[in-house]
């Protein structure tokens, strides 16, 4: 099984080109960051797991920044956003920047992509809330129209964009309904999530990975549905604490990576982490 991990990278943690070289010393399989542009001081909207907001939070680095820095000293490690909130973002200044990095990474970027949870955050950029998972279908829509290979105009219902030349191209050949990167979808189970996967993703990057066993029947059913390829459907649970027993768990459901989450600390803290990992690599 192959092991990646994830960490919010800030201003007071390990650097990006640190951790990608260790990462990749170790065996690694890859690194996925979050994203946050701000966090609003006066925000209403409760934190998914409860209690306060880690500070963190508020201080993330830039994904796409970060992980060009981690692309240009590593040869073999995987690049991945867990999760790019494509709602927050410009989508033809967006598909440059992941076809960008996928194209100077040689084909190593995953994009790990989501809707969001901070109700603040998402309308300061404008975002109206009831209709976020439209958009982002939509602009993930528009996106696919300008990776293609030959100039392809969208017109839908939250943007358009003209037949155009766009370079450089992601390095992964379309594969069915899917255009650009690996791209993994993150977000709770269920039918809308579901139809999103299958509709233009590679697979589902479940937060925690509970309740898979319940779950995948489901997806995989919805899949087939759709006329996608079975063995074709990628499962990555993400910012998962890994143990023994839980890995052979995910080994069993035909799961072959998993992201282990990695504490929000400097230097030191962050090594110790991933000397514990390492015995999973």
């Amino acid at each position: 099984m192959r092991i990646a991990v994830t960490i919010f990278l800030t201003d007071e943690t390990i650097t990006p080109v640190r951790l990608a070289r260790e990462l990749e010393r170790r065996g690694f399989a890859g690194l996925y960051l979050p994203e946050h542009t701000h966090i609003p001081v006066e925000r209403t909207t409760p934190y998914p797991a409860g209690g306060d907001l880690p500070p963190e939070y508020g201080r993330t680095l830039d994904p796409f920044v970060a992980l060009g820095q981690a692309a240009a000293v590593t040869e073999r490690l995987g690049l991945g956003t867990g999760i790019t909130l494509v709602a927050q973002h410009d989508p033809i200044a967006l598909a440059k920047q992941i076809a960008t990095l996928d194209h100077l990474s040689g084909g190593r970027f995953t994009l790990g992509l989501g809707f969001g949870w901070n109700v603040e955050e998402a309308a300061d950029h404008g975002v109206e809330w009831r209709t976020r998972r439209e958009l982002v279908r939509d602009r993930m829509a528009l996106m696919r129209a300008l990776w293609a290979e030959e100039p392809t105009a969208y017109e839908g219902e939250f943007g358009s964009v003209r037949a155009s030349s766009a370079y450089p191209k992601p390095v992964r050949k379309p594969r069915g309904p899917v255009v650009g990167p690996r791209t993994l979808v993150g977000g709770a189970a269920g039918p809308k999530l579901f139809s999103h996967i299958c509709e233009y993703a590679d697979g589902w990057m479940p937060i925690g990975g509970r309740g898979l066993t319940e779950s995948l029947p489901v997806l995989r059913a919805a899949w087939a549905d759709a006329g996608r390829d079975p063995a074709a459907l990628r499962i990555v649970p993400y910012a998962v604490f890994p143990s023994p027993g839980k890995l052979a768990h995910y080994a069993d459901l035909g799961i072959e990576e998993v992201v282990a989450q990695l504490p929000p600390a400097g230097e030191a803290e962050v090594l110790r982490a991933l000397d514990e990992y390492a015995e999973y690599v």
